[in-house]
């Protein structure tokens, strides 16, 4: 879900972007000198946040900067030495500009030294940055908490209307059809037509996909009670209140059954389209 912190500490200040993203996606924009704590603060990162695509920025002060360039001398050398042999059997005198050069990886060295107070300082105010970001997470997941299940109520509403008429609907359903029969004028078997009339009610009963729209309404509920990541498991009940609902609209056989069912629909859409930004 969609958040921001911003930390300083010091010399430095990190700010740390989340958008929506179904699994966790993280990216450092730091200098290349302070790669080598990346991994643990990737780690501390994934200790917290469970999906979403999370950008990390870390800035350095002007004044922690060196103004001096310090340059990489063996690596440098080997840089120069692997381009003759590439000239030698390219055949080519094509030489590389200084710039070029210097624009390669390690060839330009931080010159401050790095120390295990700048790592612990880098490292501590990541840690409350990643703080302040899943607080404004949790605080916005709250939020969407109580919209999913306000939709949730009106979903299990129209459940209920529908578990409520769907008797009476059966009865004018049947009367209908013998109404039907009466006016072909034409012998009919009793116990065939029994046998039909059951089929079709068989059928055309949605007392299953009732009962599963409510089982999984139940365990949505209990869902957003339980701690830890929800998202994915809401995602795949969203699915499963999908399959019923496009159950029950095939087997409606009056047209406020089949509104009642595209109302169900949209309802569900909403709601994927919320749990979407849930963690």
């Amino acid at each position: 879900m969609t958040a921001f912190a911003r930390v300083e500490a010091e010399n430095l200040s990190w700010e740390i972007r989340s958008v929506n993203q179904r699994y966790l996606d993280v990216s450092f924009r730091m200098p290349e000198t302070f790669r080598n704590v990346e991994m643990q603060l990737r780690e501390m990162v994934r200790k917290k946040i469970h999906r979403g695509k999370i950008e990390c920025s870390l800035r350095l002060s002007q004044h922690n900067q060196s103004s001096d360039l310090n340059i990489n001398q063996v690596l440098l050398q080997k840089l120069r030495s692997a381009i003759q042999q590439i000239d030698a059997e390219a055949d080519s005198s094509i030489q590389p500009a200084a710039l070029e050069l210097l624009r390669w990886p390690g060839v330009v060295m931080d010159g401050d030294e790095q120390t295990e107070e700048q790592h612990a300082l880098i490292k501590s105010s990541f840690n409350t940055a990643i703080s302040e970001l899943t607080a404004m997470r949790a605080r916005e997941g709250q939020g969407l908490r109580e919209i999913v299940l306000a939709q949730l109520e009106n979903l299990a509403e129209i459940v209920a209307e529908v578990r409520a008429e769907a008797p009476e609907i059966m009865k004018v359903q049947r009367s209908r059809l013998l109404t039907r029969i009466s006016q072909l004028e034409v012998e009919v078997d009793t116990g065939r037509l029994e046998q039909e009339l059951v089929f079709f009610a068989q059928k055309a009963d949605v007392a299953e996909e009732l009962d599963r729209l409510a089982t999984h309404i139940i365990e949505i509920r209990s869902t957003f009670e339980t701690k830890g990541p929800i998202g994915r498991r809401l995602d795949f009940l969203m699915q499963e209140l999908n399959r019923e609902a496009n159950t029950l609209s095939s087997k409606a056989s009056v047209a406020r059954t089949s509104l009642q069912s595209v109302d169900l629909k949209v309802i569900i859409e909403q709601m994927r389209e919320q749990i979407q930004n849930i963690e």
